[in-house]
């Protein structure tokens, strides 16, 4: 890999933030920050056969392709699959300043071993599309973004590295496809009248900017104009999960930040995210997360 600023003066790769490690046989992970205030240039060339996952945890960044002839950006808090069979597809990143990218390499082959029986499960794995080229950008969501973060914020005896690496690899994958893919399809057969997508959307916002005080799911149905059943059916179906998992996923996600922010102690960031009592936001986090909330802020320093 070759790290480069805006004025194309190669860096000494060990002074960086870029690491790479092999967890297994053609499968790897690659962390990088860039917390200077220039433009750094990640270079990697690539075997046709590997797929390419990189999730952008801060800032934002671009990959180009074709030599700088087409160009893909990847914003905070989102991520891009690549996949192309037919050609070798080399990793040319973009990172803008103070972001920072984990990138996750896995062979086919690799890959394949991993799912196996599931493979129709993985859309760009089935029969139809095995050999064709695929590319996917999508929303971390904040499972991920936890694994993403412990990652590239590795702070443990390097004698385990390896194997730590090897098990968030692992859970990384898992919760990857572990979704809905159609999650974020605002049409779907479901809803056919553009109206009920609408107010779905609108029940969404409603509840995000009410979060410490949502509205029953009687009176969010009641607001949007739309009946119980239908509500509860559509927003499964356009967004992946319940109205509430998907308001405790969302506040989780809230809490996470205000407490990476370190502005706000525990008490406040439970306060602001709904929970009256200390005690009740701690059970939520760590139900979540796996861990409390003053735990996690340790972890980050």
């Amino acid at each position: 890999m070759t790290v480069v600023d805006d004025k194309s003066q190669v860096k000494n790769v060990a002074k960086s933030s870029f690491d790479e490690t092999k967890v297994d046989d053609g499968f790897f992970i690659l962390t990088y920050k860039n917390d200077q205030s220039v433009v750094q240039s990640l270079v990697k060339e690539m075997h046709s056969d590997f797929i390419q996952f990189h999730f952008c945890i801060k800032g934002s960044c671009k990959f180009v392709f074709n030599e700088g002839r087409y160009s893909l950006n990847i914003l905070e808090e989102n991520s891009l699959l690549l996949y192309n069979p037919q050609r070798e597809l080399p990793i040319n990143l973009d990172v803008n300043p103070n972001s920072w990218i984990v990138t996750v390499l896995i062979s086919i082959k690799k890959f394949h071993g991993l799912f196996s029986q599931e493979a129709d499960y993985i859309s760009f794995l089935n029969e139809d599309n095995k050999d064709k080229k695929y590319y996917k950008d999508g929303v971390i969501s904040p499972s991920l973004a936890i694994v993403l973060n412990q990652l590239i914020n590795y702070n443990l005896n390097q004698t385990i590295k390896n194997l730590y690496y090897k098990g968030k690899a692992y859970e990384l994958l898992s919760l990857y496809f572990n979704r809905n893919e159609d999650a974020n399809i605002e049409q779907c057969p479901f809803l056919v009248d553009e109206t009920n997508v609408i107010k779905i959307r609108k029940a969404k916002d409603i509840i995000i900017s009410r979060l410490a005080e949502p509205p029953s799911l009687q009176e969010l149905a009641d607001e949007i104009g739309l009946n119980l059943k239908k509500l509860k059916e559509g927003f499964k179906q356009i967004y992946g999960d319940s109205v509430f998992s998907f308001l405790f996923d969302y506040k989780m996600e809230v809490a996470r930040k205000l407490l990476e922010s370190g502005e706000n102690n525990v008490n406040e960031v439970g306060l602001k995210v709904g929970y009256s009592t200390a005690s009740h936001f701690i059970a939520a986090f760590k139900k979540k997360y796996g861990t409390t909330p003053k735990k996690y802020i340790m972890s980050l320093n």
